[in-house]
């Protein structure tokens, strides 16, 4: 497995082998191949405003009510046509209860970032996985800033090119990106940074841990499990005098004073 595609995820066909389908996707990009019995098809009509319309349930798990059946639904699918109280697809409708965003019915700050990331906590880890069921270190960077209206490739190896550099520890904010490399100098980790020096990222779980200019320290582990490499902002820069007080907590202790220039 490379990846997952939620309920409500958008795709595109690009080709067939017996039961299986070639499919890239509309959100990042990404392809792989799917059973054709896990994807409906839609016409052109469809596609277009079940892309454009980007309700996504909040609830860690919710139910997805029909006539005769319930879909269980993970944090991060998507609810096309959804009205407020129901959604459909094809002919089918559904009746949804649970709590759900849209893109930017939230202002695009640090602490709406960490409160999402904060709901994935202890999630275990799965390569591959976008759900609290199993989620991989990239996949839930991109499902956080997905919640959040902001559009993240897949790979950390990919997502270390948007954004804007963070030249030095003491202009980390909460909602950065953390990114991570080995010892040949390949990005293989992410995480988002959290207020007072702390890391939130997907390690044999969803995990948060004490990050520093060296790196992520694991304490019960006793030793730097990850090296720092950058750190990339994809928020708005935010005023320190007018920042929340979580916020200015990630100003404080080691990040402050340090100094130390990344790369």
């Amino acid at each position: 497995m490379v990846s997952q595609l939620l309920f409500g995820e958008t795709v595109e066909v690009v080709d067939a082998k017996d039961s299986w389908r070639h499919v890239i996707s509309s959100w990042d990009g990404y392809s792989g191949w799917v059973d054709v019995k896990q994807i409906k098809r839609l016409t052109a009509t469809e596609f277009e405003v079940y892309s454009e319309q980007q309700a996504i349930n909040l609830s860690l798990v919710e139910g997805l009510m029909a006539a005769d059946h319930f879909i269980p639904l993970t944090m991060g699918a998507v609810l096309p046509m959804y009205d407020g109280l129901r959604c459909a697809l094809g002919d089918q409708s559904f009746q949804f209860s649970g709590p759900v965003v849209t893109a930017g019915q939230q202002s695009l700050r640090s602490d709406w970032i960490v409160k999402i990331a904060r709901r994935y906590l202890h999630a275990p880890y799965l390569w591959g996985g976008r759900s609290p069921f199993g989620i991989d270190c990239s996949g839930l960077t991109q499902m956080v800033f997905k919640i959040a209206g902001v559009r993240l490739l897949r790979d950390a190896a990919q997502q270390v090119t948007q954004g804007r550099a963070v030249d030095f520890m003491e202009q980390c904010q909460s909602g950065d990106l953390a990114f991570f490399d080995n010892a040949r100098g390949h990005i293989t980790h992410v995480g988002i940074i959290l207020p007072d020096c702390h890391v939130i990222h997907a390690s044999g779980k969803v995990r948060i841990d004490k990050l520093d200019h060296f790196g992520i320290f694991n304490k019960e582990l006793n030793r730097y499990t990850h090296q720092l490499r950058i750190v990339k902002r994809l928020l708005p820069d935010e005023d320190p005098a007018t920042s929340t007080q979580e916020n200015e907590g990630a100003k404080s202790d080691d990040l402050v004073g340090q100094g130390a220039l990344f790369g």
